[in-house]
């Protein structure tokens, strides 16, 4: 595996893939867990080449403690990443990627009003403006992200139409351990109470799912999942919403297969995790 820490370094070796090898590709802000191993390896199949980038973005922390906490494990990651079959990882200094302060803005419209975009102000501005210079960057065919991101994959997906990005963007299934809570590189910021507490997430997200394939509305299945957390005094609940699975638009019923997402997020501790469930 090729590591390169400079645009100008990667974009010579892209230079020399013949025009018949596909790209995939699956950026990262490291810490990695077997949910970006899974994309790998999706990627590793479907693919001639394999490119990661590991890089925190500032520009998409509205919190600057957030952003301190974020784990930064470059080393680890890299031995990762070679084993799971990764041929290239690109792994950018913020002066590298930012000379200058970005002065273009991005705007998703209502994708930046709901859910994260809600709590998050500036979020999915700085999502938008990272994963654009990563593409241009590395100018893949497909480009691999997790179901755990629902809305980052919802606001990819529109900026991949709006600025006609030939990539096909590939959403793949939420990872989870073995008590259901989803991998993220922020659960290693829990608390080993926490940490026992935070399977409590899908927990209610399951209950959710329940109710409503039982014939019970929205409003119930939120009102249930609302009462888990506020009987448990660690959690603070910022939302639990039932939408549609691609548009993320509020839904006032169960939709078709496969379209319907419980999304929730909530703090425990000093980390705040979000998850859905998509049915």
């Amino acid at each position: 595996m090729t590591r390169f820490e400079t645009i100008s370094g990667l974009r010579q070796y892209i230079a020399n893939i013949k025009p018949e090898q596909s790209i995939g590709f699956v950026p990262t802000m490291g810490a990695l867990h077997e949910g970006h191993i899974k994309l790998i390896e999706a990627a590793r199949k479907e693919n001639d080449i394999v490119i990661s980038s590991i890089f925190v973005n500032p520009v998409q922390f509205n919190n600057p403690d957030d952003l301190a906490r974020y784990p930064r494990t470059l080393e680890e990651d890299s031995l990762q990443l070679q084993a799971a079959g990764c041929d290239v990882v690109f792994a950018p200094s913020v002066a590298e990627m930012y000379p200058e302060s970005p002065g273009i803005r991005l705007n998703f419209g209502e994708l930046e009003t709901m859910l994260e975009g809600a709590f998050r102000p500036g979020h999915f501005n700085g999502v938008g403006i990272v994963v654009s210079k990563l593409f241009n960057i590395v100018q893949p065919k497909r480009a691999y992200f997790g179901q755990k991101d629902l809305q980052q994959v919802a606001v990819i997906r529109r900026l991949i139409r709006d600025l006609s990005f030939p990539i096909e963007l590939i959403r793949c299934p939420t990872v989870r351990e073995a008590d259901g809570l989803a991998m993220s590189s922020r659960n290693r910021n829990l608390t080993p109470f926490e940490r026992e507490q935070a399977p409590t997430l899908f927990q209610s997200l399951t209950l959710a799912h329940e109710l409503l394939t039982e014939g019970h509305s929205p409003a119930q299945a939120k009102a249930a999942v609302t009462g888990i957390f506020s009987s448990n005094p660690n959690f603070r609940l910022e939302y639990v919403e039932i939408v549609n699975a691609d548009t993320l638009q509020i839904a006032n019923e169960v939709l078709a297969p496969g379209q319907t997402a419980i999304c929730l997020a909530a703090h425990l501790g000093k980390v705040r995790l979000i998850d859905n469930l998509v049915f």
